[in-house]
C-alpha cells in the first residue's frame, strides 16, 4: 500500500532523514518509533507533502506522490491525525467533521453517525467550538475528522501524547478497533506496552535512519532492542 524507498529530507542545510525504507500493508497496523528527535514526525511531513523530500520515494497504491503537495496525498487516500492536533478552533465539532468530508476510499464508511458512534463524546459536544474542548476531547476530533475523509491508510503522530491516562486508554481502544475492522494504520507514538497490543510490524527509526524492523514478536523477543533505541 505504502512503499517509502531512500527517502532523504531536512530542514535548509540540516539534512533529518538519511535514506528511509519503510512500508505498511493493505490491513496492516505499522509503527514509526525511536527517541525523541530522532525524525519520525520529519518522516510523516516528507511523506504527507509538507516537506519536500531531497531524495527518495513515497509510492501509495502504485503512484509515486513524491513531494507533492498534501492535498493530493489527501485525495490519494491518507488521513493524517497531525501531531498538536491542528483543528479547526473557531469552528465547532461539527462543522470540524463536515469541513474536510470525503470518500477517498470508495466506501463512505465513515459518516457523522459512525464517528460519533466511535467517540460518544464528540457527538454530546457537536455545538461546541473546537477551542472549548479538552486536550482529549481536540484529540478524539482530529482522529474523527481524519476518519471522516474514508482514507485507505490512516497516519497518526503521537496521538497520546500529554492526554490523561484515561482519555489515552479510549484512545488506544479506539485504535484497537480500528483494527479489527481492517483499517491499515501507520502509528507513531512512545507507549511501547501498548503499540505491540495492537501493531504487526514495526520500524524502528535512530539518526534518522531505519535501524531495525521486524514484526510484533520479533521486538518483544529482542529485549536489547528496545533498550538500545527506545528507552529515554
Amino acid at each position: 500500500m505504502l512503499e517509502v524507498t531512500g527517502l532523504e529530507a531536512g530542514y535548509g542545510a540540516a539534512q533529518v532523514l538519511f535514506g528511509i525504507d519503510f512500508s505498511v500493508a493493505a490491513g496492516q497496523v505499522a509503527t514509526l518509533i525511536g527517541r525523541n528527535g530522532m525524525g519520525k514526525t520529519t518522516t510523516v511531513k516528507s511523506v504527507m507533502g509538507l516537506i519536500k523530500p531531497t531524495g527518495g520515494h513515497v509510492c501509495f497504491l502504485g503512484n509515486d506522490l513524491t513531494g507533492e503537495q498534501p492535498f493530493k496525498l489527501a485525495q490519494a487516500g491518507i488521513g493524517l491525525v497531525p501531531e498538536g492536533r491542528m483543528i479547526f478552533p473557531t469552528l465547532n465539532v461539527r462543522e470540524n467533521l463536515v469541513a474536510t468530508a470525503a470518500n477517498h476510499s470508495g466506501s463512505a464508511r465513515w459518516t457523522l453517525e459512525t464517528v460519533y458512534e466511535l467517540f460518544p463524546a464528540l457527538a454530546e459536544r457537536a455545538d461546541n467550538l473546537g477551542s472549548q474542548l479538552s486536550g482529549g476531547e481536540q484529540q478524539m476530533l482530529a482522529i474523527a475528522r481524519a476518519l471522516m475523509t474514508n482514507p485507505r491508510l490512516l497516519i497518526l503522530d503521537e496521538a497520546t501524547e500529554g492526554l490523561a491516562p484515561l482519555v489515552r486508554e479510549e484512545i488506544w481502544k479506539c485504535l484497537s478497533m480500528l483494527k479489527q475492522s481492517g483499517e491499515a494504520i501507520l502509528v507513531i507514538d512512545k507507549n511501547i506496552d501498548e503499540l505491540t497490543r495492537i501493531a504487526d510490524h514495526h520500524f524502528v527509526l535512530e539518526k534518522g535512519s531505519i535501524v531495525w524492523h521486524g514484526n510484533n514478536d520479533q521486538l518483544l523477543a529482542d529485549t536489547s532492542v528496545i533498550d538500545s533505541f527506545l528507552h529515554l
